[in-house]
């Protein structure tokens, strides 16, 4: 099974989604199921899970109605306040549903460097940690220190990277986006998402081959078990169509074998997000 393990819903509000500014105009209005499904379909992409783009309950409760509604949708990570004092209540409601597969936080635009071990939101991350949900650590590349330090005080909860921690593609590889790359790949319990690559080009304009040695150090410090496929649509939009942004991937990988390739298409997700243990659906 081909799952896409990171893609976005929306019903477009300039207020709430300021962060699509001017140069983002091609997804400033709705992405919904009914959207994506033909996409999928038509490039041999069986399911996908459904990521936060919002940092509310509501908007977990709207990707959980739209996974209850579109069977495609096979998971969904979503919002909740890791720091609240009711995060176990918080977190033990949304676990009812099967197809709440855990949660991210906005960590990319969080202004103090430290947000991620203050110890609130740790206590929140050991809430977690208890259930078998994973974390999504979504960040820029100079925040990878930071992600390090957090998972190592989380041996056993279980993390994917999103992303590929945003490096800068079109400024070739960065040495210390690499070695604090591989540094987190260390952690067995972090996995990471090759995903959200298209975007992080200068004026969204790029040369396929440019995504290869990022490619390299991401195969080879996380190893086939531990990568994801994840289109990021629609945000891929910006800078390049759905069957694009798959065709990077299946060209990068064309030579592996049958089994690495199902792993990373979608054996990976699978496993990690625990799609196995949904509730069967009319």
């Amino acid at each position: 099974m081909v799952i896409d393990a990171h893609q976005h819903f929306w019903n477009y509000d300039p207020v709430r989604d300021s962060w699509i500014d001017e140069s983002m105009q091609v997804i400033r209005k709705d992405f919904l199921p009914k959207d994506l499904e033909p996409i999928l379909k038509a490039n041999g992409v069986d399911g996908c899970i459904a990521v936060q783009a919002d940092q509310s309950e509501q908007e977990t409760k709207f990707l959980l109605q739209c996974a209850e509604k579109n069977p495609f949708i096979k998971g969904v990570v979503g919002w909740l306040d890791l720091r609240a004092n009711n995060v176990e209540e918080r977190i033990d409601y949304f676990s009812k549903n099967k197809l709440f597969k855990g949660v991210r936080h906005i960590v990319q635009a969080e202004s103090d460097p430290d947000f991620m071990l203050k110890p609130n939101f740790l206590n929140g991350i050991k809430a977690l940690e208890q259930t078998g949900l994973v974390y999504d650590i979504l960040i820029h590349q100079n925040q990878l220190e930071q992600a390090i330090a957090l998972v190592n005080k989380c041996p056993k909860q279980q993390f994917i990277l999103d992303h590929i921690a945003k490096p800068q593609i079109s400024e070739g590889l960065n040495p210390i986006w690499e070695k604090n790359m591989r540094l987190l790949a260390a952690y067995n319990n972090v996995a990471c998402k090759i995903s959200g690559m298209v975007t992080e080009t200068q004026d969204f304009k790029f040369q396929k081959n440019e995504f290869t040695a990022f490619l390299d150090v991401v195969v080879d410090a996380f190893g086939v078990d531990r990568l994801l496929y994840g289109s990021d649509w629609p945000v891929c939009l910006l800078a390049s169509q759905y069957n694009e942004v798959l065709q990077i991937i299946d060209n990068y990988f064309k030579n592996f074998s049958e089994e690495d390739k199902f792993k990373i298409m979608g054996g990976n997700a699978t496993k990690l997000y625990k799609l196995n243990n949904n509730k069967e659906r009319n």
